[in-house]
This record gives structure tokens, C-alpha cells and sequence, in this order.
């Protein structure tokens, strides 16, 4: 039988994301299809203090946000979206982290547009390894989902169905390489 561990079993210090390795992405369906983007720079950081305690939080720019398509990025930091002259920055922190072998869940504060809300977000921790540098890493992949409207991102067109041409609920995801500091 497994038990919950309220504590991460990682050595104590400051874990940051290898920004050449990690990904932060998001996914919304749109018409006939899964619409998907990126944050690019970002920032996160896993603390694990001397009695095991662990926060993560990290941060981004809606200016960050990666498409493949210029003028649809520039429309998603536009008041539409993530309104990015009003609401320079996208954070999380985390309140909870539970790790039941190499399976996590962390309960945290998801802040768009100025407005927060509690998000739920689950994956997997890998054990550390040292990298052929020399260098102490750990992997974690995130999932987790947000209604995108509770963050005052509202704008949506009609399809001829009457159907709303863009969903609410938004699959964000993140993969992390994260190293000792």
C-alpha cells in the first residue's frame, strides 16, 4: 500500500528551470480542431527547504506567448486575451505539494490579467540525477486545466452552428528540467 508524502523527498535547496529544456504550453479547442501555443521566456522554481517542505512558483509574459502565426500573437496580447500593456505578467504559486512515489499534485494560485484563482495541477517527478556536467537535476511534468473566462479572457466569435467558435476550458502544461542552484 502507498502512502501519501506531504513532503518532497528531494534534496534541500533552490531548483530552477533549464529554459533551453523546459516547456510551458497551453491548449484550448478552436473550430474543428485543438488550437495550441507556448510562454517563451519563462521562469520556475521548485524551493525545497531543510525540513522538506517544497513551493513552486513560476512566471511569464503575456508578450511571451508563442504561435505560429505574428498576427495572432499580437491579437492574444491584445485586451481580447491576456491584455499585456495592462497585465504585464502570468504567475503561479503554489499552496500544496503531495508526492505519492513519482506521482505529484499541486494545488496553487494561477494570477491572469490581475485576477487569481486555484488551480489544480497533476504529473510526475523524476528522482535527481547529476547530468554529465556535473549539475543536479530533476524532471517534473505538469497538467492541469483552467476555465478561461475566469480570468477575463472572454472573446469568442460564432460559428453558423451557433456553436462558440473558441472552448472555455484551457489545457495548460508544463515540462520542467529543473537544476540545483
Amino acid at each position: 500500500m502507498s502512502t501519501v508524502e506531504t513532503r518532497i523527498a528531494l534534496p534541500t535547496g533552490i531548483w530552477t528551470a533549464d529554459a533551453a529544456h523546459s516547456r510551458v504550453e497551453f491548449a484550448v479547442e478552436y473550430m474543428v480542431g485543438t488550437f495550441r501555443g507556448s510562454f517563451s521566456p519563462f521562469q520556475a522554481t521548485l524551493d525545497v527547504d531543510e525540513t522538506g517542505e517544497a513551493k513552486l512558483s513560476g512566471s511569464t509574459w503575456p508578450n511571451a506567448v508563442k504561435v505560429q502565426d505574428e498576427n495572432l500573437e499580437a491579437h492574444l496580447q491584445s485586451p481580447d486575451f491576456f491584455d499585456a500593456e495592462r497585465a504585464p505578467e502570468i504567475s503561479f504559486e503554489s499552496a500544496d505539494i503531495t508526492r505519492d512515489g513519482d506521482i505529484l499534485k499541486i494545488v496553487g494560485e494561477l494570477t491572469i490579467k490581475g485576477t487569481a484563482k486555484p488551480v489544480t495541477l497533476a504529473g510526475t517527478i523524476s528522482d535527481p540525477i547529476t547530468d554529465p556536467y556535473g549539475q543536479e537535476r530533476i524532471g517534473v511534468k505538469l497538467v492541469g486545466e483552467v476555465d478561461r473566462t475566469e480570468f477575463g479572457l472572454t472573446w469568442n466569435a460564432p460559428l453558423p452552428t451557433g456553436k462558440p467558435a473558441l472552448a472555455d476550458d484551457v489545457t495548460i502544461s508544463a515540462e520542467l528540467y529543473l537544476v540545483k542552484g
